[in-house]
């Protein structure tokens, strides 16, 4: 076992753990940080995303030894500061989930899409959320919502 020091949601952390455990486990089993889900475990399906440097990434297939030393990582804990994040209102504004399984994902990845572009459009939309599956087809909420998150970002 090896120590790696990790930055996530802003707070430093000492993890001890074997090179190839990935960043998925590391959350949910040494920080008891469950938001992050297991999807499919292979990085197909997005239900596992978290941003490192600000940018979404498949924590099920990222080993804590692969983080760089000083990355930030964000969770779908740490995504709002003091309060919910806009696309987290607009989520239940418009009631997108409907198991929720894959939603800290989707919302993962429409906070990095919206850092990135803030009006997106549908097709901008529809291609930063491709790797997200939602089994349960909301899609066309989860279009609304990041919209909705659009015309109020604060």
């Amino acid at each position: 076992m090896k120590t790696y020091s990790i930055t996530v949601n802003r707070k430093p952390y000492e993890v001890e753990a074997e090179p190839d455990v990935p960043l998925l486990w590391i959350l949910r089993d040494y920080l008891g940080l469950k938001g992050t889900k297991f999807g499919c475990g292979i990085a197909s399906c997005g239900a596992c995303t978290v941003h490192l440097n600000n940018n979404p990434v498949r924590s099920c297939q990222l080993r804590i030894s692969a983080i760089p030393a000083n990355a930030k990582i964000t969770t779908i804990e740490g995504i709002g500061e003091d309060a919910l994040h806009p696309v987290q209102k607009a989520w239940i504004e418009l009631q997108v989930p409907q198991c929720g399984y894959c939603q800290s994902g989707q919302i993962m990845s429409a906070v990095a899409l919206l850092a990135k572009k803030p009006m997106p459009s549908d097709q901008d939309i529809d291609a930063a959320l491709a790797g997200n599956l939602c089994r349960c087809g909301t899609y066309d909420r989860i279009r609304k919502a990041i919209h909705l998150a659009c015309e109020n970002p604060k």
